[in-house]
């Protein structure tokens, strides 16, 4: 079983934020794969469902961002799941808008989502899909910018980098990070 945790921040004042990505593609995973049994479990959404052909618990942690890691860790000891088993799902502002970055393990890059999981598990040996938000320069004010709404004229490019981020997903649990890698590393294509 692969536990695929998309991180963002509970509550409607936070819904459309481009710090809510990973909230996004757990959403369109979770409609692809007719996902079962949706429910609050403990301090998280959590529902079962199918990715790329694997049995998958999809999570988003309902703590804030710097707190994701609490039910996360909860729900690997809850399953008995390796770091291996967990696959994450971020925004990135280092990252421009339509772009994937995908890898088998490593720092959390200044993303504080990724910090309280390390933190937690005591590793950053597991798997990740970070999604570009950024549009030009980096902003001035990084929290104010990942708290903000995605404007209207980037909605369209969202929906569709959301919809080949869920594809990242279901490749890296089906095929391996390293074929995930070579497949959507990089700007969307086409």
């Amino acid at each position: 079983m692969r536990l695929v945790a998309g991180l963002g921040n509970p509550g409607e004042r936070y819904r459309r934020t481009r710090h809510n990505l990973g909230f996004f593609v757990i959403d369109v995973l979770a409609a692809r794969s007719d996902a079962r049994a949706a429910r609050e479990e403990g301090e998280a959404w959590v529902a079962e469902a199918e990715v790329g052909g694997e049995p998958a618990l999809l999570v988003k942690p309902l703590l804030f961002m710097n707190r994701s890691g609490v039910p996360i860790d909860r729900l690997m000891v809850q399953h008995a799941l390796a770091p291996s088993d967990l696959v994450v799902v971020v925004d990135d502002a280092a990252l421009e808008i339509g772009t994937l970055r995908i890898r088998e393990g490593g720092s959390h890059g200044g993303h504080n989502g990724l910090r309280s999981i390390i933190d937690l598990l005591g590793t950053d040996d597991f798997p990740r899909v970070r999604v570009g938000i950024r549009k030009g320069d980096p902003p001035e004010d990084l929290a104010a910018f990942v708290l903000a709404d995605f404007p209207p004229e980037d909605v369209l490019v969202v929906q569709e980098v959301v919809g080949w981020a869920a594809d990242a997903v279901a490749c890296l649990v089906r095929e391996g990070a390293e074929e995930a890698m070579n497949r959507y590393n990089g700007p969307r294509r086409g």
